[in-house]
């Protein structure tokens, strides 16, 4: 199943459950100008469960974004994938928690964790904390957080070419926000403004 969830317009299922061979590829969105707080719970309890999530979230002004996920393996043979990349503006502060759990007997289970965000100024916080909780032995599980600004030398790069300073700005969180983002219709790309 393949379901997009724009915070602010659509509800957020806080849990699911993913028995044998079922499979869901959830993306949420959180627009700017749109405070969240996002608590998903996901239980994977039969061979051949995959989970498959990723959001995107751009706050600016005093926007919150609260990220709380927990990816419980319950069962064997499963694989689950977490991506979420974001832009943070203004004094808007986000905070990403984020938990993998791979029960005793969830052997094979395959389980990624990624958060990735841009601050555009000192003003905006960023806190996140990947965990991984794993109590199997046969897995292969990882997890990271990056949290940086632009790349001066890349919009350097794009200004010496005769591109202007915004739209070269622009460009970079594109190509930051664009493993996301390709998972969207062009049309939700407005709610994606900065």
């Amino acid at each position: 199943m393949d379901r997009l969830v724009v915070i602010g317009r659509d509800e957020l299922p806080r849990k699911v459950v993913l028995g044998a061979g079922e499979s869901l590829r959830l993306t949420v969105v959180v627009p700017q100008g749109v405070s969240a707080d996002i608590d998903f719970t996901a239980e994977l309890t039969g061979p051949g469960a995959d989970l498959d999530l990723a959001g995107v979230f751009v706050p600016a002004g005093s926007d919150t974004v609260r990220i709380r996920t927990l990816v419980r393996h319950l069962s064997g043979s499963c694989r689950s994938n977490q991506l979420f990349r974001g832009v943070a503006d203004g004094q808007s502060q986000v905070s990403f928690n984020g938990l993998i759990y791979v029960q005793r007997d969830a052997q094979k289970t395959e389980a990624y964790q990624s958060c990735n965000t841009l601050l555009l100024n000192e003003g905006a916080r960023v806190e996140t904390d990947p965990q991984l909780e794993i109590y199997a032995d046969d897995v292969v599980c990882s997890h990271g957080a990056a949290i940086g600004y632009l790349s001066e030398d890349e919009l350097f790069y794009m200004r010496s070419r005769g591109i202007p300073f915004e739209q070269a700005r622009r460009l970079q969180i594109l190509s930051f926000l664009s493993p996301v983002l390709s998972r969207l219709p062009e049309e939700y790309y407005s709610l994606i403004a900065f």
